[in-house]
């Protein structure tokens, strides 16, 4: 994009999505780009004109704010019920590798291989257990990884010992929890590296995240679905676990036998 689009894309991503929800005028002014920018702006993004856009931010500001009991289930025919939902499982694997380059997934595992930082890992009500999962493997090939469990005083005690040189890693899907927001914009301002595990709608935390991985997970269900996140925990556990050669084999053969 030239120059001044950059400048708008920026300001609708730090500030999203309500910036884009205003005038073409207030968009501009908050940009410091012109009228027509924002417009050339839009279009590239593949919109025919500004209401088009709008409406789009509003459908899917809608969809971030769908409850459980919102959603269409699956048939109450229990013979099928099975299938639907493998097939859409399937469609969000294939589609969250599909917008996930290996390029940022080396990134991604090569920051996280670096043990001369600390690495921290959180999720919200029901993705914790996926923070949980992948602290627990990599705690076993590198030192210092940590899953903040209980209050979000706690959380925020464990600020103190955070830096630049840290990794925090977010899980957060709609509905978005105020409580991580907030942590993770105190844990930005201190200089960590945020890698952030979202939807394709996008948790608030993108705008304070140094990676965002936006797996697919709606499926036919009242529950939206981790297992394309899970996947990806996966793989970057075993890429971290590849890079840190021989080191992690190491560590793994001298923890098996203290046990």
């Amino acid at each position: 994009m030239p120059a001044g689009e950059r400048r708008a894309a920026q300001t609708l991503v730090a500030n999203y999505p309500v910036i884009g929800l205003k005038t073409v005028a207030d968009f501009s002014q908050q940009a410091g780009v012109s009228s027509p920018t924002i417009l050339r702006f839009v279009a590239r993004l593949g919109f025919q004109n500004y209401p088009e856009f709008q409406s789009a931010l509003q459908d899917e500001l809608a969809a971030q704010l769908q409850s459980p009991a919102s959603r269409t289930t699956i048939s109450p025919n229990r013979s099928d019920a099975a299938s639907p939902m493998i097939e859409a499982t399937l469609d969000n694997l294939r589609e969250t590798f599909r917008h996930l380059s290996d390029k940022q997934l080396n990134e991604i595992a090569e920051k996280m291989a670096d043990h001369r930082g600390h690495m921290f890992l959180i999720g919200g009500r029901f993705t914790d257990p996926l923070a949980r999962y992948m602290a627990a493997h990599l705690a076993i090939i590198r030192p210092n990884v940590f899953h903040l469990v209980g209050q979000e005083s706690m959380w925020r005690d464990r600020l103190i010992d955070m830096g630049k040189r840290d990794v925090l890693v977010i899980f957060d899907i709609r509905r978005y929890q105020d409580s991580l927001i907030r942590f993770a914009e105190k844990a930005h301002q201190r200089g960590v590296q945020i890698v952030l595990f979202t939807d394709q709608w996008l948790s608030p935390i993108a705008r304070f995240a140094r990676h965002v991985i936006a797996g697919r997970t709606a499926v036919p269900s009242p529950w939206d679905s981790s297992a394309a996140l899970f996947v990806v925990a996966e793989t970057l556990i075993g890429a971290v676990t590849r890079q840190m050669e021989p080191d992690s084999a190491r560590r793994i053969r001298e923890m098996e036998g203290l046990r």
